[in-house]
């Protein structure tokens, strides 16, 4: 029988720390839609570097975020993170660069994926968006052993 433990509030934050990407699900036309993202914690607060497109559409029109994060070595072994919030796009340049160079900090080619079919009716090349997620809930799930329950 597997065993399946509740991870701590400190275990939740060394894996979202340590792993740095997921899935994020949000409102799609009225439909859940998920896609992979890479993301960046510090402290409480998720940040999210993407480029302005459908999903920075839809994530304005309905800030309410789910981001997915999971570490599977095998069926028997996992740790799977939940984090439900609320995304908020930075427009202050002192906080959009105060984002950058945390971003760029843990890793120095982070950047989103560039979409090559978007191109906008004047030709311009796409442009960058980052959020800051506040999130509402964590919730985690391990097989690897005793949880912290920290």
């Amino acid at each position: 029988m597997l065993d399946i433990d509740e991870m701590g509030k400190k275990e939740i934050h060394e894996f979202l720390h340590q792993i740095g990407y997921g899935h994020l699900g949000f409102i799609h036309e009225g439909k859940p839609y998920v896609m992979p993202m890479h993301f960046y914690l510090e402290d409480e607060v998720i940040f999210l570097f993407t480029t302005i497109g459908m999903k920075t559409h839809d994530i304005d029109a309905n800030p309410e975020i789910c981001l997915q994060v999971e570490d599977i070595n095998n069926p028997t072994h996992w740790r799977s993170v939940i984090v439900n919030g609320r995304a908020e796009l930075l427009t202050q340049q002192a906080e959009i660069d105060r984002a950058m160079h945390l971003i760029k900090e843990r890793n120095p080619t982070f950047s989103p994926a560039l979409n090559r079919t978007w191109i906008d009716a004047w030709g311009r090349a796409e442009v960058m968006a980052i959020y800051r997620i506040h999130p509402d809930e964590m919730s985690g799930r391990t097989t690897d052993g005793i949880s912290s329950q920290k």
